[in-house]
């Protein structure tokens, strides 16, 4: 008899209720919990049970497996650890509940059924047991409902009134009918479609008038010439969609020929008519713009044309203040450049240069008396020996005193010293330079002085010049786009180089690209940047004028389009909060730019000043503005030949 280990396991489940040691008080735990202990459980007594010593190894397993004949029925008691033999009868039990049959071998699985009921209908029932007494006394609940606790007859009674007169209604049954509702139904609240906010419904028919009646007054009904005009009409123009037509009774009226035509117009109308409510806001126009102060309470500003300087007989594209105020030169087309007395519009110098003057820019520095002008390839530095003769003195010996290093070095810019009659009308140093140079600008500290010569292919577009070492440089290995106009930070050293489209920010010292601001314009024409140093205004041809907040962001704080043309010039005041913009429609628009100190306040923008004066001549209208170093004044120069001082 071949039985496996597997079914042991089986057969010591299946006999553990009748082979169970009662020794054991545990209780019906997991045994593997007693694992790692010398004893299995407790005694009766509460004495610990050892675990037999078992010192058998799997050799010694194997061997009582082959020598010993009863190992085949010999389980281990997981209660007491304990070997038992399985006996005869047991063994004959687990063959018996493999089978499927049933454990006792006396029992009897197909005895004759004993019918409990028979089929005789009996007069008495089987059970004759009374009812209960709660079936005759009421509930708890009914007690509490109930006026009176002791007797139920007044709450049934209390009840039955209830039921009679409508108040307690007994549940209805649901209604299984499906529920159909009015699409077109006027907008009732308690409606189906009254409860959607936005349920729009469909417009209403017109009711018929006399014109539709089978008899209608004689004024309704259309003569001949009216019919002809009714039916030459298209059918979207004419008024009534149908001929009044008069009969003798009600019999007489035949059937309406575009009834079916009408009616499926009508139901195109109702499902596809596209209808959306339109939430109308009553808001005040006068709320929408912006609270801006007064121009009034933003004074000072200039507001009047007090001077005209007159002399040139070309357009003057480019003028500048002496650091004084004392003092203006303008640089014309006509090949001269002009000095001026501020205060009483007197000409008190005149220059001949050898081409049109591009660009002019006196020097910052109040202890330096030089300006630079640029004409074709040339820029010159001119000392005009206005002023202060101690400062122009000074100027000529720093000029004067320079040495020459004894390494020369290649530069692109050829330096010469002025002599004979140019260095009598006051030229000083001439730098000749590869291409044309269109625009000058100084440091504040008044050494060093860029250029521009705008060219797409090269890559020198900017040059710096230091004056005192009369030493030249290309800042950029290469220019990305063709480059406009250039600028120094009034504070920090920075360098701004404004392209078509970009104005780029470099740091002079980390010689490296610190921001990129988008002027979201099509070409960039000028740019000044605030005294302060953290705001930048570019104006463009496409007529706008941006205000960048450096600290805010690279796009435009603010994009004001205030001029008709292109603008060609705008200009910062050095102390004053106003900012100007020089247009060829012939106008210079003043704003007040209030720059904050406090971080999180915006810069306030308020035009304040439209001023005119300039005349447009061939299509140009004002080239450059400027204002005056100290007092609220601002220059324009334009294409009539005229500076203006606006005051």
């Amino acid at each position: 008899m071949g039985m496996t280990k597997k079914k042991f396991w089986l057969a010591l489940i299946l006999i553990g209720l009748t082979l169970q040691d009662i020794r054991n008080t545990v209780g019906n735990i997991p045994m593997e919990w007693y694992k790692d202990y010398p004893h299995i459980g407790y005694d009766l007594d509460g004495k610990k049970i050892f675990k037999p010593i078992r010192n058998k190894d799997e050799l010694d397993e194997f061997l009582d497996k082959m020598e010993n004949p009863d190992y085949w029925r010999t389980v281990q008691d997981k209660m007491t650890g304990a070997d038992i033999r399985l006996s005869d009868e047991q063994v004959d039990l687990v063959h018996r509940l493999q089978e499927g049959k049933f454990g006792d071998v006396n029992f009897n699985e197909y005895e004759p059924a004993i019918d409990f009921f028979s089929n005789e209908v009996m007069i008495h029932p089987v059970t004759n047991r009374p009812q209960d007494k709660r079936s005759f006394i009421p509930s708890l609940i009914e007690k509490e409902k109930a006026s009176s606790a002791v007797l139920v007859t007044p709450y049934v009674g209390k009840l039955v009134h209830a039921i009679k007169m409508g108040w307690i209604k007994p549940r209805r049954p649901k209604e299984t009918t499906p529920q159909y509702y009015d699409l077109w139904a006027k907008e009732d609240p308690n409606s189906i479609l009254g409860r959607h906010k936005m349920h729009i419904p469909a417009p209403k028919m017109r009711l018929p008038g006399h014109e539709e009646s089978y008899n209608p007054p004689p004024e309704y009904l259309l003569s001949e010439e009216e019919r002809l005009a009714w039916e030459q009409q298209d059918p979207e123009d004419r008024k009534l969609s149908f001929l009044p037509h008069k009969f003798a009774c009600l019999r007489a009226v035949p059937a309406y020929s575009r009834f079916i035509h009408e009616r499926f117009e009508r139901c195109l109308d109702l499902y596809l008519c596209p209808r959306q409510r339109k939430m109308r806001v009553n808001v005040n126009p006068e709320d929408l713009i912006p609270k801006l102060p007064k121009p009034k309470d933003l004074q000072p500003f200039p507001t009047t044309q007090s001077l005209v300087y007159r002399g040139h007989s070309s357009l003057i594209r480019s003028i500048s203040v002496s650091p004084s105020g004392q003092w203006l030169v303008s640089g014309s087309d006509d090949c001269t450049v002009r000095f001026w007395e501020v205060s009483t519009a007197r000409c008190l110098k005149t220059v001949e240069v050898g081409g049109a003057v591009k660009s002019v820019a006196w020097n910052p520095n109040p202890s330096i008396c030089l300006v630079a002008v640029s004409y074709d390839d040339t820029v010159v530095l001119l000392n005009p020996g206005l002023g202060d003769r101690l400062v122009c003195t000074a100027t000529d010996q720093m000029i004067s005193s320079y040495e020459e290093p004894e390494e020369v070095r290649d530069q692109p810019v050829q330096w010469a010293v002025a002599e004979g009659e140019g260095h009598e009308q006051g030229h000083r140093l001439i730098l000749k330079h590869p291409k044309a140079v269109r625009q000058v600008t100084w440091h504040g500290k008044g050494d060093y002085l860029a250029c521009v010569m705008p060219d797409n292919g090269s890559s020198l577009q900017v040059v710096i010049h230091q004056v005192s070492k009369r030493r030249t440089q290309n800042p950029f290995r290469k220019n990305k786009g063709l480059v406009q106009c250039v600028s120094f930070h009034p504070i920090r050293p920075y360098f701004f180089v404004a392209t078509q489209r970009y104005v780029r920010v470099y740091n002079l010292i980390k010689q490296e690209l610190t921001k990129k601001l988008m002027a979201n314009c099509k070409w960039i024409s000028s740019m000044s940047i605030h005294p302060g140093g953290d705001n930048v205004v570019c104006g463009s041809y496409d007529c706008r004028l941006a205000w960048f907040d450096l600290d805010l962001s690279t796009k435009p704080y603010k994009v004001l389009r205030h001029h008709k043309k292109a603008l060609r010039s705008v200009a910062y005041h050095r102390h004053y909060p106003l900012f100007a913009s020089g247009s060829d429609d012939g106008s210079v628009i003043v704003c007040h730019g209030m720059v904050y100190n406090d971080l999180l306040q915006n810069p306030l923008i308020v035009p304040v000043k439209v001023l005119k004066g300039h005349s447009i001549t061939h299509d140009l209208g004002v080239l450059d503005v400027t204002f005056h170093p100290t007092q609220p004044w601002v220059f324009s120069s334009g294409a009539d030949g005229t500076v203006r001082l606006f005051t």
